[in-house]
């Protein structure tokens, strides 16, 4: 029989909790190790791993080791906007940091039109 791969999470599931934003709030200034994530955010190692965890198999954050530290990374910018009526929206992205460096945030898009193809989104 073969295994049955886990559904992927929405970015809306994935950024849902309180926990994992307090780690992104964190990563926002400059990669951290994991115990010093997990003390800047007040919960346990292992907690912390678990969301980690999570947030780096959905591709928000990448890991890498130096020396005995494993430290995480943000490697997609996300963008929440809400609009009021007449033009409704609430839209959730996310794109590679990369491809989000190419843009020029003065000039400003609609993000569900001109997302790239790298890019996660979810319009409600």
């Amino acid at each position: 029989m073969g295994t049955v791969a886990p559904e992927r999470m929405s970015l809306f599931d994935v950024l849902g909790s309180k926990a994992r934003l307090k780690i992104l709030r964190e990563l926002v200034s400059e990669p951290r190790y994991v115990s010093e994530l997990a003390e800047n955010v007040g919960m346990d190692g292992k907690t912390a791993v678990h969301h980690l965890s999570t947030l780096e198999e959905e591709g928000i954050v990448e890991s890498y080791r130096l020396s005995q530290r494993k430290y995480y990374r943000l490697s997609k910018r996300i963008e929440l906007r809400a609009s009021p009526e007449p033009d409704s929206l609430f839209l959730l992205h996310a794109d590679d940091v990369e491809a989000a460096d190419d843009v020029d945030p003065a000039e400003g898009t609609d993000a569900a039109e001109d997302a790239p193809e790298n890019a996660d989104h979810d319009r409600v």
